[in-house]
């Protein structure tokens, strides 16, 4: 039997409404919400992606405030920068697109960010407050995968969930949020270090793909029935599509003959991702109500 894909457009869009009406909520209050939108360099997919945030930003009634800086823009000049939008009353939430030059140093720019405007959920005290269980912006990609699980009913108390990686933007965060009391579940973290991957994919109730590498996770990794949810998104050659690429996930397509649910790349987890950061950015704005 197929698995069930999962539909992160329609999930993304029952929050993305929700967030339009509390923007909606904060104008009458004469806050506009904003977000400011950090882009040095001309990366084609970071201009994509930045691209996609700000019209949907747009489409929620919200302001985004467009920076665009030359790839070579120096690491004091980009700082200064930080340093105004944090003192700056109408913006209330500040996203650097990453990855940055490789000239400067992203966990110097990331921990310049005010917290409280700190939308990525990405900032030391951001990171710490989750891990601790408090108050505080939560990392897009992880919030996002979080909900799409809880909206699909997937049960997520006593269940194991198998994260394959363990990077800061998804891995290690997401980790973290599977186990707390509120989801429950058991968790195992696996990496490029780990032996005989599949041994602890085939336990996994619920797997996440998050390693950056093609077709990783094949049918034989997966155990009947489980919900496989893939983050990866990677650009593969393709001389038939325009743009001489297209995108495929960790997952290997062939997973939807044994999995369980599936999310598809594009239109699963990367529309959560959007709807999670406008979930912040308001959040953010209604803490200056």
């Amino acid at each position: 039997m197929a698995a069930r894909i999962i539909d992160g457009k329609e999930i993304s869009a029952k929050i993305r409404a929700e967030v339009k009406q509390r923007a909606a909520a904060a104008r009458e209050k004469g806050i506009v919400p904003c977000l400011a939108v950090v882009l040095a360099g001309e990366d084609p997919a970071s201009v994509s992606y930045v691209t996609g945030k700000e019209k949907a930003l747009a489409e929620a009634g919200m302001e985004s405030r467009d920076i665009r800086l030359p790839a070579d823009v120096t690491e004091s000049d980009l700082l200064s920068l930080i340093a105004n939008l944090n003192k700056d009353s109408a913006v209330h939430g500040i996203l650097v697109q990453l990855p940055l030059p490789r000239h400067i140093n992203e966990d110097r720019i990331i921990t310049a960010i005010d917290p409280s405007k700190d939308v990525d959920g990405l900032h030391p005290v951001s990171m710490g407050n989750m891990i601790l269980g408090r108050p505080g912006f939560l990392p897009c990609t992880p919030h996002g995968v979080l909900v799409l699980l809880r909206e699909i009913n997937i049960p997520l108390s006593g269940a194991h969930a198998v994260v394959v990686g363990r990077s800061n933007l998804v891995g290690k965060p997401l980790a973290n949020l599977l186990a707390r009391r509120d989801a429950n579940a058991t968790v195992t973290i696996c990496h490029t270090g780990t032996a005989d991957l599949a041994r602890h994919t085939l336990q996994a109730d619920i797997l996440i793909a998050a390693a950056g590498k093609p077709g990783l996770i094949t049918p034989n990794m997966i155990r009947p029935g489980a919900a496989v949810i893939d983050v990866g998104v990677n650009r593969i050659t393709d001389a038939s599509k325009k743009s001489g690429f297209r995108l495929c996930g960790d997952v290997d397509g062939a997973a939807a003959e044994i999995a369980g649910y599936l999310t598809p790349v594009p239109g699963g987890v990367g529309p959560m991702t959007i709807a999670m950061l406008l979930h912040n950015v308001i959040q953010a704005a209604e803490a200056a109500i």
